[in-house]
């Protein structure tokens, strides 16, 4: 693999922690932290392999998915998520990744994701029933995508007070 594995996430310290850890392990890689950097190089050459946040400051990454499948069909995406949810994960493959990770991710992690099959992946999926809070978290994630991200429509679609919602969108979900 002569392409760069591209490393597109806004925080520079994690993505510079990414692009450091990968280069030790002999993987070349190359860092950006933001879309219109991540479109510069994907016009220049089409990686084969994406670490792609699903939070770019503010706007999805998961715009880029299409972008870079159609630079490069066998590119293999893997999204990391400091807030993850099933509705995201389950957009972020229907969209074309490889993988779904919430941080904080070890590169391990992340370089096993790349390798792993659809098969795998589905084996791992845990049979256990989610919590109460956890099925709160996933229904607000999905009415929030709904209304594409407006914290405002989002709180009357659920008939809750804005800053109610504000305040559990704060708050990290839960583990189960």
């Amino acid at each position: 693999m002569n392409e760069p594995t591209l490393i597109i996430d806004d925080d520079v310290i994690f993505n510079g922690v990414l692009v450091r850890a990968f280069t030790r392990r002999g993987i070349p890689a190359r860092g950006v932290t933001g879309a219109d950097a991540a479109r510069a190089v994907i016009r220049d050459a089409a990686p084969r392999r994406v670490v792609l946040d699903l939070n770019l400051s503010g706007t999805s990454g998961l715009a880029l998915i299409p972008e870079l499948l159609a630079a490069h069909p066998d590119c293999r995406i893997v999204v990391l998520t400091g807030y993850a949810s099933i509705a995201t994960a389950v957009d972020a493959i229907k969209l074309g990744a490889v993988q779904y990770l919430a941080k904080p991710v070890e590169v391990d992690a992340i370089l096993a994701a790349f390798a792993e099959t659809t098969q795998e992946m589905e084996a791992a999926i845990a049979a256990e029933p989610m919590s109460v809070n956890r099925l709160e978290w996933e229904h607000i994630q999905r009415v929030l995508q709904a209304h594409e991200g407006n914290i405002s429509a989002t709180a009357r679609a659920l008939q809750m007070h804005r800053r109610t919602l504000q305040r559990k969108l704060g708050k990290r979900p839960s583990r189960s």
